[in-house]
């Protein structure tokens, strides 16, 4: 299977903010960077398109001509829970020491772990595997991105963090 994986435009969040599962907004150069993606995507087909459920991946697949994409909760971002909306620097130290030391394991405050995540996009990738499509796009967010790269063996669970995933870029991969 073909595999069109897109991340959103960037968003307007001050930057060191945890923002996984939350809606955030897009920047004001939404048009102009959507307009660029759009291009990339042009005279692509499709048998399927899917979307995470947040407005920057939706907004994203409208302006690209998807304006109905099926959305799938199992391809959001990272649930940061009690941190969400909240900069490195407000976190409570301990926790926040907990969770770099071990961040394929530690679940922030109600939220979810890296490991727990790509359970979660391994399973979304697994289900798709078994569909008679023979080219999907995706549009949704980084940390989906490099755990698309670490389920079809590009990269490292370990490293995959060290994988560049630019607002707007778009990935063609074989499923």
């Amino acid at each position: 299977m073909r595999l069109t994986v897109v991340r959103h435009t960037s968003v307007n969040v001050s930057e060191g903010t945890c923002y996984g599962f939350t809606d955030v907004p897009l920047t004001p150069s939404f048009d102009e960077e959507a307009s660029v993606v759009k291009e990339q995507l042009k005279g692509e087909t499709f048998d399927k398109v899917y979307s995470s459920p947040l407005s920057r991946c939706m907004q994203l697949a409208d302006y690209c001509g998807f304006p109905n994409p099926e959305l799938d909760v199992r391809i959001k971002e990272l649930n940061f829970g009690d941190w969400e909306m909240k900069s490195w620097m407000e976190l409570d130290p301990v926790e926040a020491r907990a969770w770099f030391a071990d961040w394929l394991n530690y679940s922030p405050p109600r939220g979810e772990s890296y490991a727990r995540m790509q359970e979660r996009i391994n399973a979304f990738l697994d289900e798709l595997k078994t569909t008679n499509h023979k080219s999907c796009c995706l549009f949704t967010h980084g940390g989906v991105i490099r755990l698309i790269h670490v389920y079809l063996g590009i990269c490292s669970l370990e490293n995959s963090f060290e994988f560049p995933v630019e607002y707007g870029q778009i990935f063609h991969l074989k499923l």
